[in-house]
């Protein structure tokens, strides 16, 4: 029996509808290719990972005043690289203090001792809610990898708060045995306290809806803490980074100055610390510091 011109005509709106559809679906997840470099950049628009050919940092060595926090992010990156267990992690603290630094310094030095180990792949805070397409596409890859989100934290209750939950407790399947997950945030719970105060005041548990916001930092098995030092710690760190650069200046006027740049600042941080050494370095006619 032939169709009739409107069997015809439904048919065919039926068919242009389900292709329009298939356009609009996301990508499904495909092996992410983790060759080419040692550091990515996720694109979840595209479903691809870029490649970094030079990751932008300073070595372990230069990392002063944070010495207990360098240890333990390097031991667990190590026994991650060695295929052990290990834990995902939490840097939080005080800015300029050299969180992202670190995380991306012990990156460098594994994969100099073990070329290639790992795999640095950076997340943008705002594509966290893509975390788990991510994470499929990588599943059952060779290499084992370090998804890198910087300055996480959250203004609102919103999808990205739950899918970060989902990722970190691993869901159904369990996070994959080459991921690792590191995050840097000026918040130990990710969340600003008024938010949380708030929370607190307009829930019918209070007590219930406070501990599901502190829930989420307590999903990294490492929590490590960066905090503001005074001046000692402050010339500790200029005078590490002159004895590494070799700097031709005196432990006083390397001290007068750096005072004077601090004063400049406003504050006494790590970061502030390399910026001086960097203006000295120049000043100096001493290599390249940064």
């Amino acid at each position: 029996m032939q169709s009739t011109g409107g069997e015809f005509m439904e048919e065919s709106l039926l068919r242009r509808i389900a292709e329009a559809l298939e356009r609009l679906a996301p990508p499904a997840p495909r092996p992410a290719a983790l060759i080419g470099a040692d550091a990515f950049i996720w694109h979840p628009a595209r479903f691809e990972l870029s490649t970094v050919p030079q990751v932008s940092g300073v070595a372990l060595g230069l990392l002063q005043g944070i010495g207990q926090q360098k240890q333990i992010l390097l031991d667990n990156t190590k026994r991650f690289a060695a295929g052990l267990p290990a834990n995902n992690a939490m840097l939080w603290g005080a800015r300029g203090m050299g969180k992202s630094s670190l995380v991306k310094a012990v990156h460098g030095h594994v994969n100099e001792r073990t070329q290639g180990a790992l795999a640095l792949i950076e997340i943008h805070r705002e594509d966290i809610s893509t975390l788990p397409a991510l994470l499929s596409a990588l599943r059952g890859q060779a290499r084992r990898c370090l998804i890198f989100c910087d300055d996480l934290s959250f203004e609102r209750e919103d999808a990205d708060y739950k899918a970060l939950k989902s990722v970190l407790d691993g869901g159904i399947e369990g996070r994959p045995d080459n991921v690792l997950f590191y995050a840097t945030s000026n918040r130990r719970h990710l969340m600003p306290r008024d938010m949380m105060e708030n929370e607190r005041a307009t829930a019918i548990h209070p007590g219930e809806a406070v501990e599901e916001k502190v829930s989420l930092s307590d999903r990294f098995g490492l929590w490590l803490g960066f905090h503001q030092g005074g001046q000692d710690l402050y010339f500790a760190m200029v005078e590490g980074y002159a004895a590494a650069l070799a700097l031709p200046i005196g432990p006083e006027a390397l001290r007068a100055e750096a005072v004077e740049w601090s004063a400049t600042r406003g504050a006494r941080s790590g970061r502030v610390a390399w910026q001086f050494i960097q203006d000295l370095s120049g000043r100096l006619g001493v290599g390249k510091a940064g």
